[in-house]
């Protein structure tokens, strides 16, 4: 258990397994030998990188925070609802700005009666946040579990009544296979009376998209580029970021959102760690985010495939983003 002492009501238990650094060999000599290079986006989210993120969302071209920012504040009272104790599992957590709408909603006495269960891949960043709620809600319980949600769903399992929230449209990450196991895990997760919810970024004009991952102050460049740095420090590699330049485009057949890295010369790169030397051609890239984007039908379709039920949808009134709520169909 790794808890900071200055959190007084707070734990952070780190659950990664021991072999994390092989796991991330793994994950970049697979995207690394691809024919379309890759590194999982997972990889953004070191402390510097999660900052960056932070940042990110308050740009003015950035919608999806401050648009499922304002869905919540609207929705909140309705989406605690019942919710009397137990707990609120936040996969991905971050930051604490939208967990902070909810625990408003809740009221000091339910406050106190609420667990707040934090699970991201930073264990500093989830520390600082943990430490900043229970300055404001000193009646909070946190319980961070440091650890990656798309696959250690399973050591989150308890009986105690559960709202799981999964925000920012982090399931566009996941390609269609890969969110529906996540799905089903989170499923596997929810006992009788339990709920999750969903933020999805739906559909909708091409150049509010591209805009959104293109900022003029150039900070979702520079956190593109910040997961080459923590390849070389976890794998021992070489990259230099001044080598690429940041690309991020909309993919019409497949209505996502890519990130890449794309190559500014022949370039060869060492990853000593593995042992491989890794060429890229003048204009290669390296894809290191897909954001998927969302219609309501498609999103109800893979809850249902998942094993479970909307329960509820709310959105926007541009209809840019989206709040789904699901339970699961087991009886």
């Amino acid at each position: 258990m790794h808890a900071s002492s200055a959190l007084a009501a707070s734990t952070a238990r780190n659950r990664f397994e021991e072999d994390a650094t092989n796991t991330m060999a793994q994950d970049i000599l697979k995207g690394l030998m691809a024919d379309q290079k890759y590194i999982p986006s997972k990889y953004f989210y070191d402390a510097r990188g999660s900052k960056l993120f932070e940042v990110i969302c308050n740009l003015p071209e950035y919608y999806p925070t401050r648009t499922e920012l304002g869905l919540l504040s609207t929705h909140a009272k309705d989406i605690m609802r019942g919710l009397r104790q137990g707990d609120l599992v936040e996969l991905g957590a971050g930051a604490n700005w939208k967990i902070r709408i909810l625990l408003d909603a809740l009221g000091p006495w339910r406050r106190a009666n609420v667990r707040y269960v934090p699970v991201d891949v930073c264990g500093t960043t989830l520390l600082e946040s943990a430490a900043q709620l229970t300055t404001v809600y000193p009646e909070v319980r946190v319980n961070g579990i440091v650890a990656d949600f798309a696959r250690d769903l399973h050591r989150l399992q308890s009986r105690r009544p559960k709202l799981v929230l999964f925000f920012g449209s982090t399931i566009g990450n996941m390609d269609e296979g890969e969110a529906l196991s996540f799905l089903q895990d989170v499923a596997a997760m929810l006992n009788p009376g339990d709920r999750f919810l969903l933020g999805l970024d739906m559909v909708k004009p091409i150049e509010i998209l591209e805009a959104a991952y293109n900022d003029s102050r150039n900070v979702t460049a520079e956190f593109n580029k910040n997961i080459l740095l923590v390849i070389n420090r976890g794998l021992r590699a070489t990259f230099n970021p001044a080598s690429f330049d940041h690309a991020a485009f909309f993919n019409k057949k497949q209505e996502r959102v890519e990130m890449h890295l794309r190559a500014r010369r022949d370039i060869c790169v060492d990853v000593k760690a593995l042992g491989i030397s890794v060429v890229l051609k003048n204009g290669e890239t390296i894809r290191t985010e897909i954001c998927r984007k969302f219609r309501r039908d498609g999103a109800e379709k893979m809850i249902c495939d998942a094993g479970m039920e909307v329960s509820r949808w709310c959105s926007d009134p541009n209809g840019w983003f989206s709040l789904l709520e699901a339970v699961t169909c087991r009886r």
